[in-house]
């Protein structure tokens, strides 16, 4: 072995030497999930109907476990139909998936600086120096020379203190964090349809409540006007009575503006133009409405059931890992550099192994003075990190709010409804008793009007009381993540 190779085998395997001790070094701080505010229950009463079922029983296994397709609960084939549209048709999720994708590709490309980079630039030229060429010397003038290159290059930054594995741990924390984003899109663009899709219901059921009174003020019009034909009402209630039609007549008319836009809205969430789209009336039931005893748990849960959640957690781990890439620029970068290849004066000799060239050594580099500008950059990676820590704590605390909200809602609403029953029972008992005693002459028609407007209001509020029920009950469910969990997030290698 010549000397020249013992001292290119003593370079690289020093280089080697030094880089598989160091490769293990990281500097800046291990990620550790921070601490986020909770309880040990929900505040909330539950709605007694919850009560009466087995599915609520927190932290304990149940056949009734919220799962993926959570809008089955609800037993609606149709709102089935239209939720299994929004997944491949909805544009908000294509755009938060294919976001999903890049960031899912980012982590290839930070990886990819784990390995060395090799590259080549093969060149063919021709020099022929001029013999007038100034401060040339002509006797060294020739006839030209050709110039064949087949070059190699490799370039490897040495891992040492952990910035290049802290950048692909950051890009595969991003990824996660953008998969639990895409599933809060999911989840909202789901729930969103299911509240539209009971609006929409609400809306067809106040329009078929209206068109039967509208059908009922024609007939007491009719009455009226026939009795002060026969001299006994007054013109004024004639007028009264009419006037009672027309607006019923008008509100009508407004819940079919309410309608279209419930409608427009559900073609946008999957993926039509409204013009192609059109639900059949289908309205709600207020007697005895289809609502899901939805399963319940422990508040601590709601940190690995929430996709939004989740998503601001791994935006902390990346922050975490975004310091020690900072901190990893105070100490000397050591790269490993290589050239090789084949030179020759012809395409006779190019390849030929006295052709062959090579040159390899490492470079050692260090910064010396930058005026503050790592200390600057760490520093701004602590606050970001620091951010998100308080986006996380405030995200967990608006998810127990909404769970509180929304066990609150349907607790009351419950209660709400019974007392709307009552009160729609009473009305239309003292609608029929002035019925009677106008048609006896005993009472004027205003009694009559003002019951049949009383009578209206609360059938009105009957449906919009199980509306909002309705609505609860999916915000309850988004509120609870939808059957969503963190093992859900995919485990990049």
């Amino acid at each position: 072995m010549t000397r020249e190779s013992i001292s290119r085998a003593v370079v690289l395997s020093f280089t080697a030497g030094l880089g598989l001790m160091l490769a293990g070094c990281r500097v800046g701080p291990e990620y550790v999930r921070p601490s986020a505010p909770t309880a040990p229950a929900f505040k909330e009463l539950l709605p007694e109907s919850f009560k009466a079922e087995d599915g609520w029983k927190p932290a304990q296994p149940s056949d009734a476990q919220l799962k993926g397709d959570w809008w089955t609960l609800f037993n609606d084939p149709q709102l089935n139909t239209l939720e299994a549209q929004i997944d491949p048709a909805n544009q908000t999720l294509q755009e938060a998936a294919a976001n999903f994708r890049a960031a899912r590709a980012a982590i290839r490309v930070n990886r990819a600086s784990e390995a060395p980079t090799i590259s080549t630039g093969p060149g063919i030229g021709a020099v022929r120096d001029s013999k007038n060429e100034p401060y040339f010397n002509g006797s060294e003038a020739n006839n030209g020379e050709g110039n064949f290159v087949l070059p190699f290059d490799l370039d490897y930054e040495i891992d040492l203190w952990g910035r290049v594995r802290r950048t692909v741990t950051q890009a595969r924390e991003v990824a996660q964090a953008s998969a639990a984003d895409l599933e809060t899109s999911r989840l909202s663009l789901h729930a969103e349809l299911a509240i539209d899709y009971f609006g929409l219901r609400s809306a067809d059921a106040q329009r078929k409540l209206l068109d039967d009174t509208v059908k009922a003020f024609q007939s007491a019009l009719q009455l009226t006007e026939d009795r002060y034909n026969g001299g006994a009402s007054p013109l004024s209630d004639v007028a009264q009575a009419r006037t009672q039609l027309q607006t019923a007549q008008v509100q009508a008319t407004d819940v079919d503006i309410q309608r279209a836009a419930y409608e427009h809205a559900i073609a946008v969430l999957i993926g039509q133009p409204p013009a192609a789209f059109t639900l059949s009336r289908t309205p709600i039931t207020v007697a005895a409405p289809e609502l899901p005893a939805i399963p319940g748990m422990l508040p601590s849960q709601l940190l690995e059931r929430r996709p939004d959640i989740a998503s601001k957690e791994r935006s902390m781990a990346a922050a975490n890992e975004q310091i020690g890439i900072a901190r990893a620029a105070y100490y000397p970068t050591l790269s490993l550099s290589a050239a090789a290849g084949f030179m020759g004066t012809s395409a006779l000799n190019w390849f030929s192994w006295p052709s062959r060239f090579f040159a390899v050594g490492p470079t050692l580099s260090q910064t010396l003075f930058d005026n503050g500008r790592r200390h600057a950059t760490s520093d701004i990676a602590q606050a970001q990190y620091d951010a998100t820590v308080a986006a996380y704590r405030q995200t967990t605390l608006t998810a127990f709010q909404q769970v509180e909200d929304n066990l609150n809602a349907l607790h009351n609403l419950e209660i709400e409804a019974g007392q709307q029953r009552d009160a729609t029972a009473s009305a239309q008992q003292s609608l029929d008793l002035f019925n009677t005693r106008y048609e006896g002459g005993v009472d004027n028609y205003l009694q009559v009007i003002t019951w049949q407007t009383a009578l209206l209001q609360n059938q009105r509020n009957d449906i919009e009381i199980t509306r909002r029920r309705f609505e609860a009950s999916v915000l309850l469910v988004k509120a609870l993540g939808g059957g969503w969990d963190t093992t859900q997030l995919p485990q990049h290698p």
